[in-house]
């Protein structure tokens, strides 16, 4: 018993700092497959907002997206990581993030008691987004090539109203990382940009990205606990970090650079990584600062 009141005893301290701040979560990858995992995560966010934090829940998606692609007998190309996105493609993705994935998420938390309410961008307008233009060079020799993804967009403007009215008022917002065009086309954006943008826009405490990983590693393979932003973007340009990583890295730099105290990079296969990282003095993941 006593090793139980000493988990709530140095959760004290943390849940005190955190009480009243708005924390903005991208949640993906394996934890939103699993089903055990799914009910913990579930449960996490619905305490964080009883004890008194804000918890802001941008989701993915993307192997739902593929599923649904596959049993309608459509394939899906993509292009540094980025789904090419037509017409019929983009009506898929619109129907699994804004409905069967985003109205899940809603679901299971509400059955854990909280009040959660789903979004997605074009609600109150809350994601404002254009065409996402892709120029690569793979090789230096030739010049660039501008790749059209389709009705893929990068983000413009966030508009979070609804976002506050929703929080004040005690629900959990759910978005799905769906933005609106000037002319009401719909677009297909990143989870980890879209997230980064809600925290900058809320100018949230945190901004948490859960992953498959542990977190940044070194080039031994440790995981490192804690870093600044400069040293973070000198392991990038020594190529210390590299593929799938890089573009979550340059969100939660992108984060810092406009006024979001800390990202944290954590491993949602781990059970109730969030309380983890959150609340213990070790944490699991790595946390990335302005500066030490």
């Amino acid at each position: 018993m006593n090793s139980i009141a000493d988990i709530l005893i140095e959760a004290l301290p943390y849940i005190r700092r955190f009480y009243g701040m708005t924390l903005v979560i991208k949640y993906g990858g394996h934890a939103m497959v699993d089903e055990q995992l799914k009910v913990d995560f579930a449960r996490d966010i619905t305490l964080l907002k009883f004890i008194g934090l804000n918890p802001v829940v941008v989701h993915g998606g993307g192997p739902q997206i593929s599923q649904v692609l596959s049993q309608m007998g459509m394939s899906s190309t993509f292009v540094r990581g980025m789904r090419l996105t037509d017409e019929p493609t983009m009506d898929v993705v619109e129907m699994v993030l804004g409905g069967k994935v985003n109205k899940g998420i809603v679901a299971q938390i509400n059955q854990e008691g909280g009040r959660a309410v789903g979004l997605t961008g074009k609600d109150g307008g809350l994601i404002l987004a254009k065409k996402l233009h892709i120029v690569s060079q793979e090789d230096e020799t030739k010049p660039p090539e501008i790749i059209d993804p389709g009705l893929v967009g990068e983000v413009t403007r966030i508009q979070p109203e609804i976002i506050h009215t929703l929080t004040e008022k005690g629900f959990i917002p759910i978005i799905a990382p769906v933005g609106v065009g000037e002319s009401g086309e719909t677009f297909n954006i990143n989870a980890d940009l879209v997230a980064s943008r809600v925290a900058v826009a809320l100018s949230a405490g945190r901004l948490i990205l859960l992953t498959d990983v542990d977190g940044v590693l070194d080039t031994s393979g440790s995981l490192i606990s804690s870093v600044d932003a400069p040293a973070i973007q000198e392991m990038i340009d020594g190529k210390a970090i590299s593929g799938g990583m890089i573009p979550k890295i340059e969100c939660a730099l992108d984060a810092l650079q406009n006024g979001v105290a800390k990202a944290q990079i954590i491993n949602g296969k781990k059970r109730h990584a969030l309380l983890l990282e959150l609340f213990t003095n070790k944490g699991i993941g790595t946390e990335i600062t302005v500066s030490r």
